[in-house]
């Protein structure tokens, strides 16, 4: 999780979290592409992204909160290359990342 500040705070509210991130494994694809991305737009983080393996490499999808519906909508899905503005300046070349 990526929190507004310099570090974690020793406790927490949903509103301290900028940004979750949740890599997609075997064990538990269900419950991190849906039931997941629910709990995190009920309690109002702007920012979901999931990685998963796509032929051995990383897929990024990016998600932005609409508040008006609660619900993440899908604003980019990333194979070669993560570039974004949003919810910071970042630039990652996904071909150079190990197989997950």
């Amino acid at each position: 999780m990526l929190f507004r500040g310099s570090a974690a705070p020793p406790a927490y509210e949903a509103s301290d979290v900028l940004l979750v991130v949740e890599v997609v494994s075997p064990d538990s694809e269900e419950r991190d592409r849906r039931r997941k991305p629910q709990l995190y737009a009920e309690a109002g983080i702007a920012h979901f992204w999931r990685i998963e393996s796509q032929a051995g490499r990383p897929t990024v999808y990016v998600y932005e909160l609409d508040p008006a519906i609660t619900s993440y909508a899908l604003t980019g899905i990333y194979h070669d290359r993560l570039k974004l503005s949003v919810p910071f300046e970042i630039d990652i070349d996904l071909t150079e990342i190990d197989a997950l």
